[in-house]
């Protein structure tokens, strides 16, 4: 039996685990393009990482108040639905061989996502994926969204370690950012936006896919 003790990881949901952000990007550009929308790719990166009232009011900043959001959202989903196997957003490439790797080493494992925590428990359950882990939190159960440090501080207390501890997987800046000032120890593996000088000193390490984040991890893992 195994006793020892390691780092907990706490793992972002889109664009870490699935492959979501790209395809909503693409929707987004198709419903941008159709309604005449400015600058629908700055738009979204603002919004990625963050939660759903948080996006909403960078929209209604961007375009206005009477930006028919609800709308615009419900015709981006049947797009993102046409264009996901089975309606759902595929795992990203070493995502399950990464929690099952973790997983067998009896690694405690945290998904800490901006979306809202039904959402999140649904997606990970019709991926196999939900009881990969120990705690899962969504942006409803947290005051503070991305870049507040709540959510990884709520993460790292559900598993019962320090967050100097715990080591967070984030794809997005704002993620990077919550993580850094939550006291973590964030890993920076980018989707959609290359890393910048900010990303270079907030993140402990900017890796290329999660093949390269076990790597990593394999000689920091334990306690």
């Amino acid at each position: 039996m195994n006793h020892r003790l390691f780092c907990p990881v706490i793992f972002d949901m889109d664009g870490v685990i699935f492959d979501s952000e790209r395809l909503l990007l693409d929707s987004w550009k198709i419903i941008a393009q159709r309604h005449g929308i400015p600058d629908i790719e700055g738009t979204l990166r603002l919004c990625f990482g963050v939660s759903v009232d948080v996006s909403r009011q960078i929209y209604f900043d961007r375009y206005g108040p009477d930006f028919p959001l609800d709308a615009y959202k419900e015709e981006t989903r049947a797009i993102f639905r046409q264009h996901c196997p089975n309606g759902h957003p595929p795992v990203k490439a070493g995502a399950r061989e990464l929690l099952t790797f973790l997983r067998d080493r009896g690694v405690p494992l945290a998904l800490a996502s901006s979306t809202r925590s039904q959402l999140v428990r649904s997606e990970l359950e019709r991926a196999g994926l939900l009881s990969c882990f120990d705690v899962v939190l969504g942006g409803d159960q947290i005051a503070r969204s991305k870049p507040a440090p709540d959510i990884f501080l709520a993460a790292a207390e559900a598993l019962g370690a320090a967050p100097a501890q715990c080591f967070v997987i984030e794809d997005s800046f704002n993620g990077i950012r919550a993580a850094r000032a939550a006291g973590t120890r964030p890993l920076m593996v980018p989707d959609l936006v290359p890393p910048d000088e900010e990303m270079e000193e907030k993140a402990e390490a900017i890796l290329p896919d999660l093949d390269a984040v076990r790597d990593y991890l394999l000689p920091r893992l334990s306690i």
